[in-house]
């Protein structure tokens, strides 16, 4: 009995000594795992846009927060609502917050280029999306404006083959980083077409009523007018409208680009209202966005980052190619950056 008793005695022991090392057991760890969860939990990542009011931003800011809520840090979001001193006063404001990162979306290329670089001397780091100001910074996420100018003005080129060779460039806003570069590539690419004549080149400041109204001048002091190239799908609805209304659709060709939300350019493509949309894909970006927000995060608190840019690959819609899955929509933003 007493043997037995000992027996029983020590299975409990080892029992118990076994139950304990799995209490104290720690995270499995291959060496960066945890390093990654513990410098990220509990940081603060802040984010100024244009404003929270369009599908750019929305879909960015979706992106973000399934990270941020993955890896235990904060996400905080101030919208100056398409007023450039209401974002220049917000980026002020962070400065005495401190957050570890602020992602910033610029209405221009100069509006914020001295208070990045005052961010920065606070030891915050600096992540520009999809409109790149002046200063450079730690991080640059988004799209190659140039190629998208280039892309769209060479589809009008083609589009125009045996018309008029008479066009219009529909701006946004002059000083904005998008317009700016996109409208050169543009116009480099037609100064190699002697047989393109750009014959209304003006600026609706993105907005749809503005472009309706100039592109229906246009168009009717130049009903033989062959191609337009339109720099953002919501202005480029009006763009389309005057088209419509002057009877030309499928005569005037309409290249135009955006994020590839559904509404805004896979539909608009499908129903022939635009002709071709060059999309930088808002998901693509926002699991870039999370992917450069994660590397920065996990650096040394002020060590220097030699600044980086991951570049957003282009995709091309039109009615030839378009698919179920060419475009994204807002629900879905979560299941597609995961």
């Amino acid at each position: 009995m007493k043997g037995i008793r000992k027996m029983l005695a020590a299975a409990v022991a080892v029992a118990a000594l076994a139950g304990g090392s799995v209490a104290r057991a720690e995270p499995y760890d291959d060496g960066v795992n945890q390093r990654a969860y513990t410098a990220m939990k509990g940081k603060k990542v802040a984010f100024v846009p244009l404003s929270m009011g369009f599908d750019l931003t929305q879909g960015w800011a979706a992106a973000m927060k399934v990270q941020a809520d993955a890896m235990g840090y904060e996400l905080i979001i101030r919208d100056p609502n398409w007023s450039t001193d209401a974002g220049a006063q917000q980026i002020t404001q962070l400065i005495s917050q401190k957050p570890d990162i602020i992602v910033v979306h610029n209405p221009d290329r100069n509006a914020y280029a001295r208070l990045l670089k005052r961010v920065q001397g606070q030891g915050i780091k600096v992540l520009q999306v999809n409109l790149k100001s002046e200063t450079t910074t730690e991080a640059f996420v988004g799209v190659d404006w140039y190629k998208i100018g280039e892309h769209q003005a060479n589809s009008v080129v083609e589009a125009c083959k045996g018309k008029s060779g008479k066009v219009a460039i529909m701006q946004g806003r002059v000083t904005d980083p998008a317009n700016f570069i996109t409208v050169q590539a543009v116009k480099d690419v037609f100064a190699k077409h002697p047989e393109i004549q750009v014959v209304s080149d003006q600026s609706s400041e993105w907005d749809a009523t503005k472009a309706q109204g100039i592109a229906a001048t246009a168009l009717k002091q130049n009903p033989d007018m062959c191609g337009i190239v339109g720099l953002w799908d919501n202005m480029d609805v009006g763009t389309a409208a005057a088209i419509r209304e002057a009877g030309l659709t499928g005569k005037v060709f309409l290249s135009s680009s955006g994020g590839g939300r559904k509404q805004a350019d896979c539909d608009m493509v499908e129903s022939g209202t635009f002709d071709e949309v060059v999309i930088y894909d808002v998901a693509r970006q926002g699991r870039d966005l999370n992917a450069a927000i994660a590397f920065l995060l996990q650096q040394d608190g002020e060590a220097k980052v030699n600044p980086f840019a991951l570049i957003t690959p282009l995709k091309v819609v039109t009615k030839a190619n378009l698919k179920p899955n060419s475009c994204w929509q807002m629900e879905q933003i979560p299941d597609l950056v995961q």
